[in-house]
């Protein structure tokens, strides 16, 4: 066996652990380290068949800004399950049909095999993998990259808006109420009599005769 093939292996058993613990977990923080550690061993078996943009992008996109926003969104959401039931085996025959689904789709890929490509393989080899993607998605399938970016951002919008629901420990503020507000509502002037002033005069005017006696 060379390095490659222990490679794979290392890398399937810790994938294989790492997304058990994604769906067993009690705890949702644990659950997202646990998906960000599938990702990278996903990216270490993409590296391995050579698909190394799909391998760093895989690093770069999900594990370096949307798994990192996910955790963030769950501890800011703060969400405690000590009080709940949860049950693996309430989730498990769906579970188990779908993962069932999987592992039949794999199982008839292999068996089958992929088509043979019409280009020779010396003509493939030449062709960067990062300029053929970059064609096809920004020609071929530019609208659903559109689609997908449009998605993204209501996902964004929804993750800022379940943060500032109204919670006790929370600070909510309105914006709309920020932007309409006028400055005669911000600053108020109060009058204030000068009554200090009317009541230390005549404390002078007494205090003058006796003055004059002492003298």
């Amino acid at each position: 066996m060379d390095y490659q093939t222990g490679f794979f292996y290392l890398f399937t058993a810790v994938l294989l652990f790492a997304a058990f613990r994604v769906v067993t977990s009690r705890n949702p923080v644990h659950a997202v380290l646990y998906l960000m550690l599938a990702f990278s061993q996903a990216s270490g078996l993409w590296l391995l068949l050579k698909a190394e943009f799909l391998g760093l992008t895989l690093v770069l996109v999900y594990l370096g800004a949307v798994m990192v926003l996910f955790l963030f969104v769950v501890m800011m959401l703060d969400i405690r399950l000590e009080g709940d039931r949860w049950s693996f085996w309430q989730h498990f025959p769906l579970a188990a049909v779908l993962g069932g689904l999987v592992a039949a789709e794999i199982i008839a890929v292999q068996w089958v095999g992929f088509p043979e490509l019409a280009t020779p393989a010396v003509a493939a080899a030449e062709v960067s993998n990062t300029k053929a993607l970059g064609l096809l998605l920004y020609t071929e399938y530019l609208y659903p990259i559109q689609v997908a970016a449009v998605i993204l951002l209501v996902a964004m919008v929804a993750a800022i808006a379940l943060t500032l629901r109204h919670r006790k420990d929370s600070k909510f503020i309105n914006a709309g109420n920020q932007v309409r507000v006028r400055a005669a509502d911000r600053l108020v002037v109060v009058p204030v009599a000068t009554t200090r002033k009317a009541e230390a005069a005549p404390a002078a005017d007494a205090a003058t005769p006796e003055e004059g006696q002492k003298a």
